[in-house]
């Protein structure tokens, strides 16, 4: 039977990560078996849904470079179908109407002193429907069960289960219903979703049965993604929207290749590759249940690979994304792309790293500052003989003699005149290159520093230094 998966997200929120772990992992059965990855919004919550974020869901999916199969349907458009299947079952006496309200069903809850939720009250009432009622499943006598490919057999005793509703006391039909309806219909053979919906899955069993519907081939219940903590991601303290990691920088390669290690990982132990490996390499039956810790650090780290594991032209392309607007910055890009390209771990840290190559003057790290120049061994000193050194240096911005090469000399003969040499009598190069780096670029690190000066030309580079000396006093 060829494999049919289905992503089915809410227009109630930005794509969250643990949605796009999910989405991926039906896209990557959906291709490395030639089957069809289909997309169903899931718009039936008329006072949550947020159409614009529908466009929002998908574009993000476009950026991960997760293509669906055929146009997304919306679940709000087979409402009618949903409602006729609750009652069908209506008519069959798998369901009933209920006339209790949440109040009462508490109430009794307490007075009975056992576990919260619905007893059962209106089971046996024969009540017709009508404003005000609401239909619920009977729930079978038994146990429910299936295989599940990440969670192995899964079973829960029915008499665990409360009837549930199926119609709202508005008449509108519950998300249960709606998605195992709709899974029928599309034909959805693998049902691949998160771990939070595990307890439901009984359920959906159940209602599919009782209409005598076409039941999916497998379940794939995929781990919890948490925190450091150790505590389901929230969007009210962590960082889970796709659209902000790529505002700040992360490339859709990385974030592909790291949502695909949660919970799995290739059998060869190489974790940094293509989505055509993954494709090839993954396999949902060896994904493990357990949460997956969701690291940031690591995250960044896959992304500083993929940074580095582009073509130079396409880094600049997509970093100018993340550039001020204008010409001057671009340039500056442009004139130490590959420098650049080797140290930063996101696109969002390229202007910061180069932003003293287009700005009047450069943003002062103060603490870096003070370690460098104000409480640094020979400062003053060093940005003397600099200033000397390289005004001897330089004729004009595109001479010859204002180079990568002839700057490091340059500042070689700096560290000896202001005597920071080891034991050996050879120049202390680090020692001299911090006065200097802080001066011109107002931070600690950064680029080489002497393709950073070559780049930035003479003029600006000793109008900094002299300005920095004049600061010390």
């Amino acid at each position: 039977m060829p494999v049919v998966v289905r992503f089915a997200p809410s227009p109630t929120g930005f794509l969250h990560v643990g949605s796009a772990h999910s989405a991926l992992a039906n896209w990557l059965v959906a291709r490395q078996s030639g089957g069809r990855f289909l997309l169903r919004i899931e718009d039936t919550d008329a006072e949550r849904n947020r159409p614009e974020l529908i466009e929002n869901v998908l574009e993000m999916l476009r950026w991960l470079g997760l293509d669906w199969d055929g146009e997304p349907v919306h679940q709000s458009d087979r409402t009618d179908d949903h409602r006729r299947a609750a009652l069908t079952m209506a008519e069959a006496g798998t369901a009933y109407w209920c006339d209790c309200t949440s109040d009462e069903v508490q109430a009794r809850a307490r007075e009975r002193g056992g576990p919260p939720g619905y007893d059962g009250h209106c089971r046996d009432r024969g009540l017709a429907g009508g404003e005000g009622t609401a239909l619920r499943f009977r729930v079978p006598d038994g146990r429910t069960a299936w295989t599940d490919l990440v969670r192995g057999e899964v079973g829960f005793d029915n008499a665990a289960l409360e009837d549930f509703v199926l119609l709202r006391s508005n008449g509108t039909p519950v998300f249960l219903l709606a998605n195992a309806l709709d899974d029928a219909h599309m034909g959805i053979t693998h049902v691949i979703r998160g771990e939070d919906h595990v307890n439901g899955t009984p359920k959906y069993l159940m209602i599919l049965r009782a209409l005598g519907r076409t039941e999916p081939v497998a379940f794939a219940h995929m781990p919890l993604l948490v925190n450091e903590g150790r505590k389901k991601l929230s969007k009210r303290r962590d960082d889970v929207s796709v659209a902000d990691y790529r505002a700040e920088g992360i490339v859709p390669e990385a974030m592909v290749n790291y949502l695909s290690l949660l919970g799995w990982g290739p059998p060869d132990g190489v974790e940094v590759r293509s989505v055509a490996e993954i494709t090839e390499l993954y396999d949902i039956g060896q994904v493990n249940p357990s949460p997956a810790f969701f690291d940031r650090k690591k995250l960044l780290h896959v992304n500083g690979e993929w940074i580095r594991r582009l073509p130079v032209d396409d880094f600049v392309a997509r970093a100018a994304g993340h550039l001020p607007v204008g010409d001057g910055p671009l340039r500056a890009l442009v004139a130490i792309a590959p420098l650049v390209q080797e140290r930063v771990r996101t696109l969002g840290e390229v202007a910061p790293m180069i932003d003293f190559l287009w700005l009047d003057d450069p943003v002062v790290d103060e603490a870096a500052w003070d370690k460098a120049l104000v409480r640094g061994k020979a400062a003053r000193e060093v940005l003397d003989a600099a200033i000397d050194e390289l005004s001897s240096l330089a004729r004009d911005d595109d001479g010859a003699a204002w180079s990568a090469e002839s700057i490091s000399g340059a500042v070689e003969r700096v560290a000896a005149t202001a005597g920071l040499v080891n034991a050996e009598g050879r120049p202390q190069m680090s020692k001299a290159q911090a006065p200097i780096r802080v001066a011109v670029t107002g931070r600690a690190v950064g680029p080489p520093l002497w393709e950073s000066l070559a780049a930035l030309g003479s003029s600006r580079t000793l109008a900094r230094l002299t300005i920095a000396r004049e600061r010390l006093g």
